[in-house]
Parts: C-alpha cells; sequence; structure tokens
C-alpha cells in the first residue's frame, strides 16, 4: 500500500531573479465605492517571496542581490515571468527589473 502525502513545493530564484507577490488589487476606493472588477487596475506593488545568490561578472565575483526576503517593493507595468506555485499566483524579476524598494 503506497502512502501520498502532500508536499508543498518552493522555489528558489536562480542568479539576480526574485520572486514577488503582487499586492491585491483593490476593489473599492477609499470613500467606498465599489470598482467593477474589469476596471481594476494591476497592482505594481509587491513583496519579495525569495531571492536568488546574484549574479556572477566577467571576473567571477558574485554580486548580491541588494532586496532581501519580506521586502515591499515597486513593480513595473509590464514584465516578469508568472508562476505558479500550490494555485497562488507568482511573479519572477531579475533586480534590474524592480523600479524601488519601500521603507
Amino acid at each position: 500500500m503506497f502512502r501520498t502525502c502532500a508536499l508543498a513545493r518552493s522555489l528558489v530564484p536562480l542568479g539576480d531573479r526574485i520572486l514577488v507577490r503582487k499586492a491585491a488589487k483593490e476593489t473599492q476606493t477609499a470613500s467606498g465605492i465599489i470598482i467593477p472588477s474589469d476596471n481594476v487596475k494591476r497592482p505594481n506593488e509587491g513583496e519579495v517571496i525569495a531571492v536568488g545568490p546574484g549574479i556572477r561578472d566577467v571576473s567571477g565575483n558574485l554580486h548580491a542581490p541588494t532586496l532581501k526576503k519580506g521586502d515591499s517593493v515597486l513593480l513595473p507595468e509590464y514584465g516578469g515571468s508568472m508562476v505558479k506555485i500550490d494555485g497562488e499566483e507568482l511573479n519572477l524579476f531579475r533586480e534590474d527589473d524592480i523600479l524601488g524598494k519601500f521603507d
């Protein structure tokens, strides 16, 4: 008899790639007006989930990324690669593609 167990998959980015969870879309304004789902803009903020080890230059020196897990970042409107892990949509970006980090 075989026993099956649910394995949680994890993804470790390679090189200078950063795994980001985008913020939830806002469907209500500050004044309480509900926005239809087809008019909601894509979120451009996210939280860093995982960070790659960095990228090597021509001489072989490793340059570690400036971001770390848990950082809140500003994302470009387009770009990145969408991946699904355990039913959750996450995005992979190169560190150069991320526009900024919130304090």
